[in-house]
C-alpha cells in the first residue's frame, strides 16, 4: 500500500471517530423512566427489589443519565408511605399490603447519592388498571364512588370534578412537602384514550354545567388546563425549586386537523382525544418542562420521527424542551440512510440539529439497563461519556451560589485530595447542593463552558485527584450549583499531578 493512500485512509478513520464521538453538551437533561405499572418489581421482596434498582441505577449512571422519574403512584395508590392512598399492588401483588419500606425515600437517597436528580412521577386520573382486580378500602374510588366512571376496564377519576383536582393536588402536595424530590412529573393519561365505541360517560355532567363552553370538548379541555395549572402553583407554593413536568402523546394536533398549528401526521392527538392543550401550557408557563413521547421511528409513515421532532422544536420551545425516546423501537428500525445502523446516530444528530431540544428521557430505564441494540454502550462511550449539569431554568430564579472558599489540594490516607469550602448561602436560592470540578492543562485558557473539562460534578466537598509523578501542572476549578444548577463564579487551583 502507498504511503499516501494511506495517509488518506488515517485521515477518513478519524474523520469517522470524530463523527461517532458526539460533542458533549454542558447543559441536558439525561432522563429515564422507572415504570413500576408494569409489574416488575411486584411481589419482589424489600432486598431482591433494592438490589434490582440498585444494579439498574449503577449501570444508568455509567450510561451517563443524570435524572431518574420514578413511578411512584400508578393507580390511585403509593409506592411510598402515604396516609392519603394506599400502597400499591404493584409492590406486593395486593393493594394497601404494606410492603415494610418506603421505596420513594430509599431512591431519593440513593439517586442523589449518585450525584442523580429523582422525579416523582405519578398518574393523575387513572385510579384503576385492567388488570386490578380488587381495590382497598382506603382507596378515593371505594371512599367516594361518585367521583370515577368506568372506561375499557378501568377506573378513571371523573377530570369536570373539582373535588378531584383538589385531591390529586393535596397528594402531589403531601408528596412535595416530605420528600426531597428534584422534580414532580406526569404523564400523557388526561382523558383516557380513546377506544372504538365507548363514550366517555360524562355528558350529564357537561350538561348539568357547561360553565360557559359550548362543546363538551372545549369543556373537557378547560378542566384540564385548570388542574395543570392548579397542580404547578401547589408544587411551587411549597417548593418553588422542584420542577413540574409533561410527558405528553408525542402528536400534539394533525395539520389537517389545524392547517396552522398541526404536523404532517395522522395520527391520535393530544387536544382532540386526550382534550390536552400542551401548548397553552408551555406559553401560560403552567409546566417547567415537557417530554413529548416521540416513540416513532424515523420515516413512520402516520408519525414520522424526524417531522414530530422537527414541529416540538418550533413550537414548543418556550419552556425546556426534552424528548422521549423508545429504546427498543429505536433499534429495531435500520436507518434510511444507513440500513447496516439502526436509528439511534440519526436520531441523536437530529437532536444536535434542533435549537430548543434540552435533553433525553429514556423509555424505558430498563432497555438501557439490558443494554438493547448496545443502546447503552453507545451513551456511555459516545453520547454521554462527560458530566453534564440540568438545562437552565432562570425562569424559577437567576440567584446562584457564591464562590467556593479555601480550595486547596491536600494530602489524605486516601491520597491526594483536592478540598473546598462550601459558600454561605441565604435561602434555597443561593444555597450550594453541588459542585462542579473542571480540568484545564497548564496554560489551556479556562473555558467553563466547554463541558469536555468537566471531570466530576458532586456533592461532596472534596475531589480525588489522579496523581502520577507530580511534574505535570493542571488547573482545577470549582463552582458550586443551586438546587437548580445555576452556578457560582470560578475559584481555580494550580496542582501537580
Amino acid at each position: 500500500m502507498k504511503l499516501r493512500n494511506l495517509k488518506y485512509i488515517l485521515v477518513a478513520l478519524l474523520l469517522v471517530s470524530a463523527i461517532n464521538v458526539m460533542a458533549q453538551q454542558k447543559r441536558e437533561f439525561r432522563g429515564a423512566w422507572i415504570q413500576t405499572v408494569n409489574g416488575q418489581f411486584q411481589g419482589l421482596s424489600k432486598e431482591t427489589m433494592q438490589n434490582t434498582l440498585t444494579y439498574q441505577l449503577d449501570e444508568l449512571q455509567k450510561d451517563g443519565v443524570n435524572a431518574i422519574i420514578f413511578q411512584v403512584r400508578p393507580e390511585c395508590d403509593a409506592l411510598y408511605n402515604s396516609a392519603l392512598e394506599p400502597w400499591s399492588r404493584f409492590l406486593t401483588g395486593t393493594q394497601g399490603k404494606n410492603p415494610g419500606w418506603d421505596p420513594l425515600a430509599w431512591m431519593i437517597r440513593e439517586c442523589h447519592k449518585r450525584g442523580m436528580e429523582i422525579h416523582a412521577w405519578i398518574n393523575p386520573y387513572r385510579a384503576k388498571t385492567k388488570g386490578t382486580k380488587e381495590l382497598a378500602n382506603t382507596h378515593v374510588c371505594i371512599q367516594h364512588p361518585d367521583r370515577y366512571f368506568e372506561y375499557d376496564g378501568q377506573y378513571i377519576l371523573n377530570p369536570g370534578l373539582k373535588e378531584n383536582r383538589e385531591f390529586i393536588c393535596k397528594v402531589a402536595a403531601d408528596i412535595v412537602q416530605r420528600y426531597n424530590v428534584d422534580g414532580f412529573h406526569i404523564d400523557d393519561y388526561f382523558y383516557p384514550y380513546p377506544v372504538a365505541g365507548l363514550d366517555i360517560p360524562d355528558r350529564a355532567l357537561y350538561e348539568d354545567n357547561t360553565n360557559g363552553f359550548k362543546t363538551i370538548e372545549d369543556w373537557r379541555r378547560d378542566n384540564v388546563n385548570v388542574f395543570i395549572k392548579q397542580l404547578h402553583e401547589t408544587i411551587q407554593n411549597i417548593k418553588p425549586w422542584v420542577k413540574f413536568g409533561v410527558s405528553p402523546f408525542g402528536i400534539y394536533r394533525n395539520k389537517k386537523s389545524d392547517p396552522v398549528n398541526g404536523s404532517e401526521t395522522n395520527g391520535l392527538q393530544n387536544y382532540d382525544q386526550l382534550y390536552a392543550d400542551v401548548l397553552l401550557w408551555v406559553n401560560n408557563g403552567w409546566i417547567d418542562y415537557c417530554v413529548p413521547q416521540i416513540y416513532w421511528e424515523i420515516g413512520n409513515k402516520a408519525a414520522d420521527y424526524a417531522t414530530l421532532i422537527k414541529w416540538w422544536n418550533r413550537y414548543c420551545g418556550g419552556r425546556p424542551l426534552f424528548i422521549g425516546e423508545d429504546i427498543e423501537r429505536t433499534a429495531k428500525y435500520p436507518d434510511p440512510k444507513n440500513p447496516n445502523s439502526h436509528q439511534m446516530a440519526a436520531k441523536f444528530r437530529l437532536h444536535d440539529q434542533m435549537q430548543n431540544v434540552q435533553g433525553t428521557v429514556l423509555w424505558y430505564a430498563k432497555a438501557a439497563v439490558d443494554n438493547v441494540g448496545n443502546y447503552g454502550t453507545q451513551l456511555r462511550q459516545n453520547y454521554w461519556r462527560k458530566p453534564a449539569l440540568q438545562p437552565s431554568m432562570e425562569f424559577i430564579t437567576k440567584k446562584a451560589p457564591a464562590k467556593v472558599k479555601k480550595v486547596k489540594p491536600v494530602w489524605t490516607s486516601d491520597g491526594y485530595t483536592l478540598f473546598w469550602t462550601a459558600p454561605k448561602g441565604k435561602g434555597w436560592e443561593t444555597e450550594a447542593v453541588k459542585y462542579v470540578v473542571y480540568r484545564f492543562a497548564n496554560g489551556e485558557k479556562i473555558n467553563t463552558e466547554n463541558a469536555s473539562n468537566i471531570v466530576a460534578i458532586t456533592t461532596d466537598t472534596y475531589y480525588s485527584l489522579p496523581y502520577d509523578n507530580g511534574k505535570t501542572k493542571y488547573t482545577y476549578v470549582v463552582t458550586a450549583l443551586n438546587r437548580i444548577h445555576n452556578e457560582s463564579p470560578v475559584v481555580k487551583k494550580k496542582v501537580k499531578l
